[in-house]
């Protein structure tokens, strides 16, 4: 051996099983960010041939990053690098602290012959720079791959804005990114388990210790809980570095899925979906109530036609709403039932609006008007002499192009109700979904009488997209969520594998196989309940910050609420992540003899 540094490659060999965990993190840092850069620059290019194609000339990247698109993809991008930067840092630095403490008389027998404390920590440094020979390949190569099998499904499967984005593209920016990331993120994650390494003093050889080096200078107190939960709680808080390491996996954790969950409230305000999405509208020319419903009911009978609802109208309606501050003139627009289910639906009705009451011919109304306005469920507006209710709310205007209703009220009433009040039967506008042909397309148009307009919308729906983006994100949300639960399965176990000498201690003086599994099981779950506090208030922080950025700045009418459903989401990941964290290495503590685990190092 030409010099110690020569037992780096070796050490790799031997402890392969265990340095398993740290290339996995290691990869799944480089392969999230080389693929999200990656992507990032291929939605780029594919809006700079757009716009090269558009207006005859070639566009450089300062010009796409003028316009709001590549301003956004970056934005999300540098804010995505940060959040992954930091999750690899306390991943990778979790497993190789846990790796120091089960090493301590290794690093005590390189002192023993000589080696300098800032030659042991350089020994640890340089260590985990060797994993990244083998990690950030593989992790730029998934990367790659990844953006490759997404481009091909949103050019070939989604298509629609997609047909030009590139095939096979390598991304110099998602290379680069991903090799920064992979060398910052274990360079930084290495420094303070060197640290560690280097303060381990020669007679750590001789003594074997492998636990903590703190002295405990008094009994752990018990209060009212058993005495294997005192002990598990204690090992969890008395050793702060772990402490911080642990919780931080699981907050940061909490803190991407909840921060990566914005961009699916993102793409919904940027294509909305819609259960009254149209692929083909029929409209009068003079925009009157001129569409006879025996059109409507003839449309139906056509191949490939799934739905036809229409909508009457008429505006500036005189009106009386009882409120300073309001119009004396609504606008009344009527919705059959699949119109107002479509409301339910698509989630735009605000919070305590009745929709059930509207449904037949009766006096209950949806309202729509200004946030600001004084109007409320319960309200009575008065149109034709007659009272009605308003049963409901919607939180913007769907007839607007911003969402607002600049001052307007306007009110929705099924055809029943619109029909008495107004005495008209004909549309202002027939809508018809379905798996439509251009054979099909061609008889509705056949079917129109003169001074009717037919249009044709089914290559605008944006269904494909979304969940092509949808998608996307889940899956980056899944790798994360099961990385992050390998991650603390194999934390816990590795603590428990530090501890073998206390464990067999204790297991020598009557504590039996359950107490053991209790005692570790406290120690998870307190790191859980940190983890898990610090994680969803930091997430709910920061992802409220980046829905003002990315949702709030561009669409006014957007409200920011608390997200319930993926909070309970939140809990039970960490329930699950602490419950298979708990049960491996609390089965091979109980399944090992007690002079075995005596004698564990």
């Amino acid at each position: 051996m030409k010099s110690y540094l020569s037992l780096i490659p070796i050490s790799a060999k031997v402890r392969r099983r265990q340095n398993r965990m740290t290339l996995l993190c290691i990869i799944f840092a480089v392969f999230l960010v080389s693929a999200i850069f990656s992507m990032a620059d291929m939605a780029v290019r594919m809006e700079q041939s757009r716009l090269a194609k558009k207006h005859g000339q070639a566009f450089t990247l300062q010009a796409i990053m003028d316009t709001s698109m590549g301003q956004s993809l970056f934005l999300i991008a540098g804010a995505l690098f940060l959040l992954i930067l930091i999750a690899g840092v306390l991943m990778i630095s979790g497993s190789i602290n846990s790796t120091v403490a089960q090493r301590t008389k290794f690093f005590g027998m390189m002192r023993c012959i000589g080696m300098s404390r800032q030659q042991l920590a350089r020994f640890v440094r340089l260590e985990a720079l060797n994993w990244c020979k083998t990690a950030i390949p593989i992790g730029i190569i998934l990367g790659t791959v990844s953006s490759w099998t997404l481009c091909a499904i949103l050019r070939f499967v989604v298509q629609e804005e997609f047909t030009a984005i590139p095939l096979f593209g390598v991304s110099a920016i998602g290379v680069v990114s991903g090799i920064v990331m992979g060398i910052v993120t274990v360079l930084i994650a290495a420094w303070m388990p060197a640290r560690q390494a280097a303060k381990v003093s020669p007679i750590a050889a001789v003594s074997g210790n492998t636990g903590s080096t703190d002295r405990t200078q008094r009994a752990v107190r018990t209060g009212a809980l058993p005495i294997e939960l005192s002990l598990g709680t204690h090992h969890a808080v008395s050793a702060k570095k772990n402490l911080v390491l642990m919780t931080g996996s699981f907050a940061l954790s909490i803190i991407l899925f909840l921060t990566f969950s914005v961009l699916l409230d993102w793409v919904g305000y940027l294509l909305p979906q819609s259960a009254s999405d149209a692929d083909i509208t029929i409209y009068g020319e003079s925009g009157m109530n001129c569409v006879s419903p025996q059109i409507a009911k003839a449309i139906r009978a056509i191949d490939g036609v799934e739905n036809v609802f229409g909508r009457r109208s008429v505006f500036e309606v005189p009106a009386e709403l009882g409120q300073e501050g309001l119009p004396q003139t609504v606008d009344l627009i009527s919705f059959d039932d699949f119109d107002l289910n479509a409301l339910k639906k698509d989630d735009v009705l605000k919070k305590g609006s009745d929709l059930s009451k509207v449904y037949g011919d009766n006096s209950y109304v949806l309202a729509i008007c200004d946030p600001d306005a004084p109007l409320h469920k319960g309200d009575i507006i008065w149109v034709n002499g007659e009272a009605l209710n308003v049963a409901g709310l919607l939180k913007y205007d769907l007839f607007s192009g911003d969402g607002f209703s600049h001052g307007k009220v306007s009110v929705i009433t099924s055809d029943e109700t619109f029909l008495r009040l107004t005495g008209i039967g004909d549309y202002s506008l027939v809508m018809v979904q379905g798996d439509l042909t251009d054979e099909s397309a061609a008889a509705i148009s056949d079917l129109l009488d003169e001074g009717l307009l037919f249009r044709d919308q089914r290559g605008q729906r944006t269904f494909g997209t979304y969940i092509a983006f949808v998608l996307c994100v889940y899956s980056f949300l899944a790798i994360i969520a099961m990385v992050t639960v390998l991650n603390i399965m194999n934390s816990i176990s590795m603590s428990v594998s530090a501890r073998g000498k206390q464990y067999g201690a204790m297991r020598a003086v009557g504590m039996d196989g359950r107490q053991v599994t209790q005692m570790i099981a406290a120690e998870a779950v307190t790191y859980a309940l940190a983890g898990g506090v610090i994680g969803c208030t930091g997430g709910l922080a920061i992802g409220k910050i980046l829905f003002n950025i990315l949702i709030r700045d561009h669409f006014a009418y957007a409200v920011w609420t608390i997200p319930v459903f993926r909070l309970l989401i939140v809990v039970l990941f960490v329930a699950s992540a602490t419950f298979a964290a708990i049960h491996a290495p609390a089965k091979r503590i109980r399944d090992m003899a007690v002079t075995d685990t005596i004698n564990e190092l």
